[in-house]
């Protein structure tokens, strides 16, 4: 029988994954494609933040066991019954929107990312920890020939969601637009914020990062531990748009007043505290505050075809599929320069 490593958070079958528990690299069958699948050969992985969603049991209803990862970057392996416009040697990725049902009222509408019953790899399914998967070819990315797999699996995710926020804010080429936070998101956002004709600033805390956030494309960097950033940003004459990509709810706080008129903070960094902020302060000036998810498949392929283009790349460090423990811890410590990738 044939059979694929896997790294996987549950160390049972049917065993719910206990807080902190290790990874364990086990042997399983290789997975056929039913109809309207394909399995892929995968070729790297991106370890994100979200996998902590599936290893620590943090998503209602997942099931297990299950392998995480919906950074996949691969080849097509085999077809399964019905697909027809794919084909075996193809380069593929899967990304966080990993299949729709087609049936609820956003999708009738097309509106495919607010699908009610959205498929997400490796918790709606098993995702790219391991040699072979299977995905819907609704899931499916199209991945130009120049773009190496370790290259394109974080675009899958952290690329498509900024480049899309980005891309629908209604910043106009020459515009003030600030980046909030050069970690994994955010160094990718500064990036395609640059690319797009935008005036970047970008916000840390600290000074250690002024030569990079300049290098990824920043005009002017704001160190929020030493200066107000709000009001840095009004010197500058007020942001158009805030993209926010640091997990920090009173970061992002602290910055609606660095809002131009009808300016937009964009949310994509995720936090479970609240966002503070005044009918006032978004009466005034005509602000708003809007969140963010990634995009469809479609919109992936846009995000690889624009980072070919463009030159924009994601800084990663690299891990064998054996180390997927390591690699997840090291994610988890904030320490990355930027994204963790699993390669097999």
């Amino acid at each position: 029988m044939a059979t694929t490593k896997v790294g996987i958070a549950p160390m049972k079958a049917a065993q719910i994954p206990k807080p902190g528990a290790n990874f364990e690299i086990v042997e399983r069958e290789i997975p056929k494609p039913g109809a309207g699948q394909v399995r892929i050969k995968v070729q790297a992985c991106g370890v994100c933040h979200s996998d902590e969603l599936t290893k620590e049991g943090l998503w209602p209803g997942i099931q297990y066991p299950r392998v995480p990862g919906h950074e996949i970057a691969g080849v097509i392996d085999e077809l399964g019954e019905g697909v027809s416009e794919w084909k075996k040697g193809q380069r593929v990725g899967v990304g966080w929107h990993g299949g729709q049902d087609n049936t609820c009222p956003s999708c009738r509408r097309g509106d495919f990312r607010n699908c009610r019953n959205l498929k997400v790899p490796g918790i709606s399914y098993d995702g790219g920890y391991q040699q072979y998967m299977v995905a819907p070819v609704e899931a499916l990315v199209a991945m130009p020939e120049s773009l190496g797999a370790v290259e394109a699996a974080p675009l899958l995710c952290a690329g498509i969601t900024t480049f899309n926020a980005l891309r629908h804010s209604g910043a106009m080429p020459g515009d003030l637009v600030a980046v909030l936070g050069i970690g994994g998101l955010g160094h990718l956002g500064i990036q395609f914020a640059n690319q797009f004709g935008f005036r970047v600033v970008a916000i840390g805390r600290g000074s250690e990062d002024t030569s990079l956030a300049k290098k990824l494309g920043a005009s002017v960097y704001i160190d929020s531990k030493a200066t107000n950033a709000a009001e840095a940003l009004q010197k500058l004459g007020g942001a158009q748009v805030i993209l926010a990509t640091a997990p920090s709810s009173k970061a992002m706080s602290e910055l609606i007043d660095g809002l131009g008129p009808n300016g937009k903070l964009i949310v994509v960094g995720v936090s479970a505290e609240p966002i503070q902020v005044t009918p006032l302060q978004l009466i005034t000036g005509v602000r708003t505050i809007q969140g963010w998810a990634a995009g469809t498949a479609a919109d992936s392929e846009d995000t690889l075809r624009f980072a070919e283009l463009s030159g924009v790349r994601p800084m990663v460090e690299t891990y064998p599929l054996e180390k997927a423990g390591e690699a997840y811890a090291r994610m988890l410590s904030g320490k990355a320069q930027f994204r963790v990738v699993l390669t097999m």
